[in-house]
């Protein structure tokens, strides 16, 4: 590759070396224009061209310019100055891109666990703000109620009480939370009153509310949610307040192939062609 094939800019003091053909791929672009020597703005230091702009974004304009593709961290914040800094080299089809990036990015999915435990018994409730996250508990989560089976009176003296445990599904209030509770509960006739916890793919089943916090814990933790705070929700019963949240990473937006290079995306050129 001769010499002449590259280029070296420096934008806001860091050096980024390309392809000309690379920077020139949109004709109607002010980087086309620069390369050109059609934009007076862009001067050539020391072999270079300087480029007094944010050198951090170009590197995602110079990644779109060779891939086509527009892929942003997950804790990318800084739509407003990239895109500014998009408008400003006049890549029009690199606004489109970033437009649907900004409205595709994941808003972060967000859980708290409420546990209180009083006496023998830990009672859970579970907020989401993702409804598929409740039904994903849902489905993991099985209640299971000790069950006195009581034998027939003619054989009461012959053979002793038999145990079975009945499953249950935990409670859903609304589409966004989940309630259950476990431990002893004696309030329910017919059965000796305690309630035991499963989570799958776990096989125990837990009737001590802390094991049980544990567990969940754990679980959501494999689905990839973060600890962030834990509180105290209420004073008066000491009801502690576990707060999950989870961001997912957003795909990346591919340019439409069948654009050729100079094609200008407008919003308002769009529409007038609907």
């Amino acid at each position: 590759m001769s010499t002449q094939e590259l280029v070296t800019l420096n934008v806001g003091g860091k050096i980024f070396t390309t392809r000309s053909s690379t920077i020139k791929q949109f004709p109607a672009s002010r980087l086309t224009r620069m390369l050109d020597g059609r934009d007076q703005e862009f001067k050539m230091v020391g072999g270079q061209i300087f480029v007094d702009r944010d050198g951090v974004l170009f590197s995602f304009i110079l990644d779109f310019l060779r891939t086509h593709q527009l892929l942003l961290p997950t804790d990318f914040s800084d739509y407003l100055r990239l895109q500014r800094e998009v408008l400003f080299y006049e890549l029009d089809p690199l606004v489109d891109l970033l437009n649907q990036e900004h409205l595709l990015q994941p808003k972060p999915a967000l859980v708290e666990v409420h546990f209180l435990s009083r006496n023998t018994q830990a009672f859970f409730r579970v907020f989401s703000s993702c409804g598929k996250t409740i039904e994903m508990l849902t489905g993991r989560i099985t209640v299971f109620v000790e069950q006195t089976l009581v034998a027939p009176t003619w054989s009461s003296n012959s053979f002793p009480p038999q145990m079975t445990l009945l499953p249950l599904p935990p409670q859903r209030p609304s589409y966004h939370d989940l309630v259950f509770h476990c431990g002893s509960d004696s309030s329910t006739d017919n059965q000796s009153g305690i309630r035991y916890v499963s989570i799958k793919p776990d096989n125990r089943k837990l009737a001590n509310g802390t094991n049980v916090l544990g567990l969940l814990i754990d679980t959501l933790l494999m689905e990839d949610f973060h600890l962030v705070s834990t509180r105290t929700a209420s004073s008066e019963d000491k009801t502690e307040c576990y707060s999950f949240e989870r961001i997912k990473r957003s795909e990346a937006l591919t340019m439409n192939k069948t654009l050729k290079p100079g094609t200008i995306l407008m919003p308002q050129q769009s529409e007038k062609k609907k």
